[in-house]
């Protein structure tokens, strides 16, 4: 068993510049074992005490977000995970399970020290395991990062666009059935022997109705009083499906004085034509607006979408509108603020000039920013999110601030380290934040944040000329 370990160790690629005599060292001073398909060799939260040699057999690293299983990486013969030579980490941040049969070789933490010491080229090949594996752990959490926040846009867009569209599904048949009684209506219509004046009035109605932009916005008494009113009129006067008419004549401004004009310029027995041709008319055009309405709100939906990932830019920094993107940020997340019952106050600066930057990567900050605001304002009773920018001589500053329960002041100064989250396990990859330092500073900016219950701010500043 001991020998198949050595020799297993001393053919792997990662030690091949190590001499002899320090891989004895290494497998005099270390203890080998055996793991079977799904046994783990560390689990989350477990202290990090151990270097893991993988001599043989395949092993699994991952997470749980939202618990679900996140792989972050598969180990293969001569990897090496756990503890290494100025390794920082304290504690587990996930699972390894073995996925076949297995062999690993353990050294403890206390060895590591006297090989650090005494061996200098072992210790350089670990050391750079340990740089190429903070590398790559850090693209893929950080992809995961960015993977997290595109899901969550995704499932807000999704709801957002669902609601124009049924709309759009919605009017579209009942204008489509709507439509089947026009030729009756029409018949009735043009079997009248109507004047050229009474023409000329009921066109001039409808024309009025339809383009009059200065409608006056009732609340809902005095809708229900206006429409009372007319439906009375029609009452009066033996009107055929008056409660309908009432509450659409309403709608277009169409009172009950409006319709006693109407009736003095028609003859007897025309009305009840007149008004039903008058109705669908203005039901067709109301529904045609609902259409125009909830395809306009899917157009601003993509148009957002498309200015948020800066879909027709390059990878050139070019001048931007910092208002416009926060404004589309807040469009992509706006199922989520909805949701948490968050009230956004916008306290924009209508001077703040444009400012170089890569578009693209600006809304990573806010999103990032916005979305963690979101999290802990989810539930609380009168939250709110303050959006607020300003100029202040050669820079321009960007503050977000929501009355959460703040940040703890132990916890203030790392909120910006990689892989820290104050969120409970499986919620947060503890990238978010340090996405937003690499941003800001990529930018020549720069990102504070100060926090007390009731009042969580931060403040990014960047440069006019950058």
């Amino acid at each position: 068993m001991q020998e198949t370990c050595l020799a297993d160790l001393q053919n792997l690629e990662v030690f091949t510049d190590v001499p002899a005599d320090q891989l004895q060292w290494l497998f005099d001073n270390s203890t080998c074992f055996d793991l079977q398909p799904g046994e783990f060799i560390f689990e989350e939260g477990d202290p990090v005490d151990r270097m893991f040699i993988i001599l043989s057999g395949d092993l699994e690293l991952y997470r749980l977000q939202s618990n679900n299983k996140a792989s972050v990486a598969i180990f293969h013969k001569g990897n090496i995970t756990g503890l290494l030579p100025f390794s920082r980490a304290t504690v587990a941040m996930g699972y390894c399970q073995a996925l076949s049969t297995a062999k690993v070789m353990a050294c403890f933490k206390e060895n590591l020290k006297e090989l650090i010491v005494r061996h200098y080229e072992l210790t350089q090949a670990l050391v750079h395991v340990m740089t190429s594996r903070v590398r790559e752990f850090t693209e893929l959490a950080q992809q995961g990062e960015k993977m997290m926040a595109l899901g969550k846009l995704s499932a807000g867009l999704a709801h957002e666009l669902n609601n124009p569209a049924a709309a759009i599904v919605r009017s579209s048949s009942s204008l489509k059935s709507h439509l089947k009684s026009i030729p009756d209506v029409f018949k009735e219509l043009i079997s009248l022997n109507i004047q050229k004046e009474e023409i000329d009035l009921i066109h001039g109605t409808l024309v009025s109705a339809v383009s009059n932009p200065n409608r006056p916005h009732l609340t809902m008494l005095q809708r229900n009083e206006l429409e009372d009113e007319v439906s009375d009129w029609l009452d009066e006067h033996e009107i055929r499906d008056a409660a309908d008419m009432a509450e659409n004549f309403v709608a277009f401004g169409i009172l009950a004085k409006d319709l006693d004009e109407f009736n003095s310029h028609l003859p007897e027995g025309h009305l009840q034509s007149v008004l039903t041709w008058t109705n669908n008319s203005l039901i067709t055009e109301q529904m045609v607006a609902d259409i125009q309405e909830a395809s306009k709100r899917i157009a601003d939906l993509v148009g957002a979408v498309k200015i948020y990932t800066h879909m027709d830019g390059g990878g050139d920094k070019s001048f931007v509108d910092l208002h416009s993107g926060i404004r589309n940020t807040l469009a992509m997340m706006q199922y989520k603020i909805k949701k948490s019952g968050i009230t956004v106050i916008e306290d924009f600066d209508a001077s703040l000039p444009l400012i170089k930057a890569l578009p693209g990567e600006l809304n990573q900050v806010w999103t990032n920013i916005i979305d963690n605001a979101t999290d802990v304002l989810d539930g609380q009773q009168q939250a709110t999110l303050t959006i607020k920018t300003r100029k202040d001589h050669n820079d321009v500053h960007v503050y977000i601030t929501d009355n959460g329960p703040g940040i703890p002041k132990d916890k203030q100064a790392r909120i910006f380290d990689p892989f820290f989250t104050t969120k409970a396990i499986g919620k947060g990859t503890g990238l978010g934040l340090d996405v937003v330092s690499r941003i800001v500073k990529q930018h020549n900016g720069s990102v504070s944040v100060s926090s007390e219950p009731g009042k969580t701010e931060f403040m990014i500043c960047f440069p006019i000329n950058n």
